[in-house]
């Protein structure tokens, strides 16, 4: 179990990590990145206890975290304060009272694709900027067994506070890396024998009758613009049937019904 730390001045230095949280949210973190509430500290702890670099949680918290905290490197520090106290360190009222701050992972998206099963399923983001949508795709991508998330180089931080709050933590546990602009990702994507399916209201073929082999990478791009041309012209595009006069969805829900026909494509195959 780590070592509890009791703080009682706001001002300690060794809660400077966390201070002024959502100012720090805008300029960056150098290679850290902040999970916030219990359920998103527990996949933390589950998946890379070693990259916690310290928890902060309000005092009236401890108890009922033991068995999560047990799961930390016994030289984590747990810093544990007043409900005021930790209120004037992050900047607002933080009623979940739990925070940690961890090393963001460095990884190389030709290794991760390397390392990818004979049957797997990808994700490829392109211009995904908004970090709800970020959030709500890596919810899907973990909820739908998503092998991992390749980003071209114009996406927003999957690991920004919020976007790991709207994931429940699935950016944490869902394996992603920077692939550089669009077409390298997809070269990348052919070069190791996927087939990449793009989604577009232009897409020729219809989802519900989209059939796919062991090896599928679905390609989601931004909110209005939608994935390149030329992206679309390397891929095969695919379609959403929706109602007369409506067209398109929100890029997270879209995911969400991609991935479910996929992965129930991947369990007949099993």
């Amino acid at each position: 179990m780590p070592t509890v730390h009791r703080i009682d001045d706001p001002g300690d230095p060794r809660l400077e990590p966390y201070r002024a949280v959502r100012e720090r949210d805008l300029v960056g973190r150098d290679g850290l990145f902040v999970a916030e509430g219990r359920v998103v500290l527990e996949k933390a702890v589950a998946a890379m206890p070693a990259a916690i670099a310290s928890v902060l949680v309000a005092e009236h918290r401890l108890d009922s975290l033991a068995q999560v905290l047990a799961g930390l490197p016994p030289e984590t520090p747990v810093y544990a304060a007043g409900q005021a106290a930790m209120d004037a360190v992050v900047g607002f009222p933080i009623h979940r009272g739990i925070l940690a701050v961890g090393r963001k992972p460095d990884r190389d998206a030709a290794k991760l694709i390397a390392a990818l099963p004979a049957d797997a399923l990808v994700v490829g983001l392109v211009g995904i900027a908004n970090h709800d949508n970020m959030g709500g795709i890596f919810r899907n991508a973990a909820a739908f067994g998503a092998d991992a998330v390749l980003l071209d180089e114009t996406c927003c931080d999957p690991l920004y506070r919020k976007a790991i709050r709207v994931s429940v933590g699935a950016a944490l546990t869902v394996p992603f890396a920077r692939a550089g602009d669009a077409a390298t990702l997809v070269s990348a994507l052919d070069g190791a024998g996927f087939e990449t399916v793009a989604l577009s209201p232009r897409g020729e073929v219809d989802l519900g009758d989209l059939m796919c082999g062991p090896r599928v990478a679905a390609l989601f791009g931004a909110e209005g613009p939608g994935l390149p041309n030329a992206t679309l012209a390397r891929t095969r595009a695919v379609r959403i049937a929706m109602a007369g006069g409506f067209d398109s969805l929100n890029v997270a829900t879209t995911s969400g019904i991609v991935l479910h026909h996929l992965a129930a494509g991947r369990a007949r195959r099993a």
